[in-house]
């Protein structure tokens, strides 16, 4: 195959598994999600426990009801995001039921809660419904969190990402410095557009979000790189699987995640998405699970990314000492020297093709100017040997034996040169005539 057509061929593996996990992780999470299990906080009360059992009986699996000693507790969970709402029956067992609610922490879930409520206690007295933290107008859907999220895996493994790839012979300091060099340049990027020209947050946040944003991408990146020496050119895969697609539907972002298959809920506590999110709806809304929990998050991937560089350097130094020694190399490496030698081919022959010679830079043959000036009148020559002329500028510019390539090095063949001095070219006609 033409080196060209072999580079292609072996980066084709990327958009085949972008494919895949998108489908088996964005599709299968988001294309139906279902409401079960839905948790709701509760008092514990005699009265609160008549009407739960009546909910479960007339819609069996669609709540998980969780009991709280008392009301400040209840609605502490809400605000913590451990439950999707509270459901505040009077101990009386008399008057009208509250439903308390967040839509500062998971917009659908709040609107699932309200929703369903409303219509259990339609045909009774009603429900009255408590959003203690509402989203602002600035992120009136809650997707604005999502996405900040989304922007800081991004950047943070794409930094790392290209480093793996190209940089495997740089120190671990100089990795380290372009890593925290990328987290503050993109940290600021995102900030800037999203809180000061978007204003999807308040300005007076701008500087805590770009310092933790400038935490999680270099975490991330710290993360990526360590995992590179074992992956090699191949770290997009695992880089896109950890902090893309499994995070996304596993952080509760998009949908909470008792709407989406169990598999993603068991990974939520793991992944950056979830931490990401959380750190940012508490430090905007005031919801969400406490700092400590997203920092030591944080924390146990910047671990294991400092433990993976140091194993990893020198595994990967092992395994190319390995390669040299028995003079093996890689389908990339190959694909790449070829592709070089082509382009080298190339190059020699575009620059012939217009009468240079790919060595010295000096014209082969006489411009169209200089023949112009040594012209008559009448636009005949006055020279009659130019074609000795230029063949004796060819016989001083080729070094070797004039009828083979000996001595260039540019891998053209004998009879290309033979052909080029033998019938040097001529202005206005094509290399092919």
């Amino acid at each position: 195959m033409p080196p060209a057509m072999q580079m292609i061929g072996m980066q084709l593996w990327l958009p085949v598994f972008f494919i895949t996990a998108f489908c088996l992780c964005y599709i299968l999470a988001f294309h139906s999600p279902k409401i079960q299990d839905v948790p709701v906080a509760v008092v514990n009360s005699p009265a609160t426990s008549a009407v739960t059992q009546k909910i479960e009986t007339n819609a069996p699996n669609m709540f998980s009801f969780r009991y709280f000693g008392d009301e400040n507790s209840a609605v502490d969970s809400v605000r913590k995001g451990d439950t999707a709402g509270a459901l505040i029956v009077p101990a009386s067992g008399q008057g009208q039921p509250e439903v308390v609610i967040a839509t500062a922490h998971q917009f659908q879930a709040a609107n699932v809660v309200e929703s369903s409520f409303q219509q259990i206690f339609a045909t009774a007295q009603g429900v009255r419904i408590n959003n203690i933290v509402q989203l602002p107008s600035s992120d009136s859907f809650g997707q604005g969190a999502m996405y900040m999220m989304l922007s800081w895996c991004i950047g943070g493994y794409m930094v790392a990402m290209f480093i793996g790839m190209m940089g495997v012979p740089l120190s671990h300091s100089t990795r380290i410095g372009v890593l925290t060099g990328g987290a503050i340049m993109l940290a600021l990027l995102a900030n800037v557009i999203t809180g000061l020209i978007l204003g999807v947050y308040k300005t007076q946040y701008f500087t805590q979000m770009t310092g933790l944003a400038i935490l999680w991408i270099f975490t991330i990146g710290l993360f990526v790189n360590g995992i590179s020496y074992f992956f090699g050119r191949f770290i997009a895969g695992p880089a896109l699987l950890l902090f893309v697609f499994l995070s996304m539907p596993a952080s509760g972002a998009a949908f909470p995640a008792w709407m989406v298959p169990s598999f993603f809920s068991h990974l939520q506590p793991y992944v950056v998405g979830h931490g990401i999110t959380e750190m940012i709806k508490r430090l905007l809304y005031g919801v969400g699970e406490p700092y400590w929990q997203g920092f030591v998050l944080m924390a146990a991937y910047a671990i294991v990314g400092v433990l993976t560089m140091i194993v990893g350097k020198r595994w990967r130094e092992s395994k190319e000492i390995d390669r040299i020694l028995n003079g093996k190399t890689t389908m990339m490496a190959e694909a790449q020297g070829a592709m070089l030698r082509h382009g080298m081919e190339n190059r020699a022959k575009t620059l012939l093709r217009h009468g240079i010679d790919p060595e010295t830079g000096d014209r082969l043959y006489r411009s169209d100017i200089d023949e112009d000036k040594g012209s008559n009148g009448d636009g005949s020559h006055a020279d009659s040997s130019a074609a000795a002329d230029v063949v004796a500028e060819l016989e001083n510019s080729v070094h070797g034996d004039m009828m083979t390539n000996t001595g260039r090095s540019l891998g053209l063949g004998d009879v290309d040169r033979e052909y080029d001095i033998r019938h040097p070219a001529v202005p206005g006609r094509h290399e092919d005539d």
